[in-house]
């Protein structure tokens, strides 16, 4: 599929988003300019273009706000709606302010409508533009596929094409107060360890991971667990159903909880103590070598 190929409109119906560089790339380099700064078209090195692919590129770019230093922006074209794929084809400038040249990995974009909210999302691997020229705008078409969409049909105009910043940063460790309080610094950093080492969520993704299981003298049971939190907004948990799982594969415990409701940030992970009284309880001498905590199947 020739991506360049789809740019035909010469009329620009998205608005541009921009964010600091220091947000979200690690080396680099800030400039101390204050000026503004105008971009050049860059191609994909791979791309052959026509003379009159080469001239709408030409005037689209012009077209462009310039840049505030040190700045990394997506600059909205158009959406086709390619009735074959049943996909969103977004068309928009990856462009750079920066100094020197940068190249990306994997990143969610979000597609937001006139009043802000997201209407598609989906992971791409910026890898894929190549390297992008210091003070540049490269053309690019990423393709939202159907499940990735949330409307029927895209906006017309004013929409906006954006990086979700928070799917860009290291996902972190966050700590309800009395977890804050009650932990030692040891425990916070074991606790944090753990973290960074689990597999990278998928976006909009939540999971539950258990890290200690404890049988109490009463009978009953104590669960802990990370609740994992891919969205790139902060989720509410109000009641949460849980199944234990042994060594065996053996149903252990299984309850419903109910949450205050438990709030847990973008891109973070909660740790939780759930506790199974004696009557959840369904099997008595549990091999817990191995175990799982898992949400029920409906």
């Amino acid at each position: 599929m020739k991506l360049f190929s789809m740019f035909k409109k010469t009329e620009k119906t998205g608005a541009d988003s921009t964010v600091d560089s220091g947000e979200i790339l690690e080396n680099a380099v800030q400039s101390d300019e204050t000026d503004d700064v105008e971009t050049q078209l860059s191609f994909h090195p791979e791309w052959v273009l026509s003379q009159e692919q080469e001239y709408v590129f030409r005037f689209l770019s012009n077209e462009l706000e310039p840049l505030k230093p040190n700045q990394i922006s997506l600059a909205g074209v158009d959406i086709d709606v390619e009735k074959a794929i049943d996909s969103w084809l977004v068309k928009a400038f990856f462009r750079s302010s920066l100094d020197q040249a940068i190249s990306m990995g994997p990143v969610e974009l979000l597609l937001l409508d006139d009043k802000g909210d997201v209407i598609a999302s989906q992971e791409f691997d910026l890898s894929e533009l190549g390297e992008i020229p210091a003070r540049s705008a490269r053309p690019w078409v990423f393709v939202f596929t159907k499940q990735n969409t949330f409307l029927e049909e895209p906006p017309k105009e004013n929409w906006k094409l954006a990086f979700n910043v928070q799917s860009m940063v290291p996902h972190k460790l966050e700590l309800e107060q009395a977890w804050e309080d009650g932990l030692s610094a040891e425990q916070k950093d074991a606790l944090e360890k753990v973290v960074e080492r689990m597999p990278k969520l998928k976006p909009r993704e939540v999971n539950f991971a258990g890290f200690q299981v404890k049988k109490q003298d009463e009978g009953s049971i104590a669960v802990s667990l990370f609740i994992r939190n891919g969205h790139s907004k902060q989720i509410s948990i109000e009641k949460l159903p849980l199944e234990l799982l042994d060594a065996n594969g053996d149903l252990v415990a299984r309850g419903s909880f109910n949450l205050a409701p438990l709030e847990v940030k973008a891109n973070t992970s909660k740790p939780w103590t759930f506790i199974y009284p004696k009557e959840m309880v369904q099997k008595e001498d549990p091999d817990f070598t191995k175990w799982v905590i898992r949400v029920p199947q409906q």
